[in-house]
């Protein structure tokens, strides 16, 4: 990273908003190399100022299908919310780093489409992906950021993230505590919770796809 970046957030952080401001729950569900396709749809349903927010560029469609592919699922971790149609309308990518070096970090990306914002969808996967970053061993979270992306760098700000200004980007930077039973145990408890979400969206679509006689969504 270039050091000379022209502005360096080392204020206090945010404080946290008030408990009426904060959004219900959200199952967020951890995704696997069967859910590849789900995942490509949703990135190629990006908009081309949500890719450049997304990828520090207008990638292509090529492009983000080369990133998929090349995803691997069992390094890094990446979590989707979905709908009641079990469509995945926001995703979190956590890459942890393959260099021995910076083997005690994680770098974390995440898209939102249109329809799911101002619900907290980005918020709550920034949340869970610290605490699986925290157990997976990791001290530091990168977040690669457009510098007009404000909600997610309102996020991270609150966080107590450093952020850094590079032209048109913003990279964050935040210390992660040590993992404790208190987040292993609760990392647990979100992923039981999720896939009973996602068990419950399934079936209610598998009556409907009765009565209806609409496809069923994949698992």
């Amino acid at each position: 990273m270039d050091p000379h970046g022209d502005l360096l957030q080392t204020s206090a952080p945010e404080p946290p908003a008030p408990r009426w401001m904060l959004p219900a729950w959200l199952p967020v569900r951890s995704l696997g190399a069967r859910h590849r396709e789900r995942v490509l749809t949703h990135l190629l349903a990006l908009e081309s100022l949500d890719r450049h927010r997304r990828f520090g560029q207008v990638a292509t469609d090529e492009q983000i299908r080369s990133y998929v592919q090349q995803i691997d699922f069992e390094r890094d971790e990446v979590f989707g919310i979905f709908d009641a149609r079990l469509r995945l309308i926001a995703m979190a990518h956590l890459a942890h780093s393959r260099d021995a070096d910076t083997s005690d970090t994680a770098e974390f990306g995440v898209s939102v489409l249109p329809r799911g914002r101002g619900r907290g969808l980005g918020g709550r996967l920034f949340e869970l992906s610290v605490l699986h970053a925290r157990n997976r061993g990791a001290r530091r979270l990168v977040i690669h950021l457009a510098r007009d992306n404000a909600p997610m760098l309102a996020i991270v700000r609150r966080s107590g993230a450093t952020v850094r200004y590079e032209g048109s980007d913003a990279v964050a930077h935040l210390t992660l505590p040590d993992d404790s039973i208190g987040s292993h145990l609760g990392a647990m408890a979100e992923s039981q919770a999720a896939n009973l979400d996602y068990r419950f969206k399934r079936e209610a679509l598998r009556w409907r796809a009765i009565f209806t006689r609409e496809p069923q969504a994949p698992h």
